[in-house]
């Protein structure tokens, strides 16, 4: 996991709008080349590859008629992760428990031996696990700063919260994954 803080945006992940006459072919470019990080993220959140099809789907339908209200000159793609926030929270009633299942990032070595693949492949899958049993608020708030690499303001922007929420909620979840990645391994090392 990355540190440090980002609420400076980053020009590689921040979608600026320039200001100009807002057309459905101005939203294509501008959206189709975030599909596969939106399909990641609604992925994490359903768990189901179907539902999280069905999410991105809903996500485009609703962005391209809301496309001509997007203030031209503001970040396009905190705008349509928004959409695609909500419209996962209506469509799973508020902010029901759900599981995730998707690969975490971990440290590289530099010539695994099969013990350390082992351990390795453990403590991925206590992770995987100990995500699915944090918070939603705190899932979501850790998919967005770590998986998608939003800065502070982009997840804010997504959230409509304060910077300052942002960094608090991303505390107290670091703090949640941590105390329940170290009672998986703690508790259930199986001989790792």
């Amino acid at each position: 996991m990355r540190s440090g803080n980002k609420t400076v945006s980053s020009a590689v992940y921040a979608v600026e709008v320039p200001d100009q006459r807002l057309t459905a072919a101005t939203f294509a470019d501008l959206a189709l080349p975030l599909f596969d990080q939106l399909y990641n993220f609604a992925h994490w959140l359903t768990q189901d590859a179907s539902e999280a099809e069905d999410l991105v789907q809903e996500t485009y339908a609703k962005a391209l008629r809301g496309f001509s209200g997007f203030q031209a000159g503001t970040n396009f793609r905190a705008w349509i992760f928004r959409i695609l926030r909500n419209a996962f929270l209506n469509s799973r009633s508020g902010l029901k428990t759900v599981a995730l299942d998707e690969n975490v990032d971990e440290p590289a070595s530099a010539a695994p031996s099969p013990e350390a693949v082992l351990v390795a492949q453990a403590s991925r899958d206590a992770v995987r696990e100990a995500l699915s049993e944090v918070a939603v608020p705190h899932r979501e708030i850790l998919l967005l700063c770590e998986v998608e690499e939003m800065s502070y303001e982009e997840i804010a922007q997504v959230l409509a919260v304060p910077i300052g929420t942002v960094m608090s909620r991303l505390y107290r979840a670091r703090k949640a994954l941590r105390a329940a990645v170290t009672g998986k391994l703690q508790g259930g090392s199986h001989g790792v």
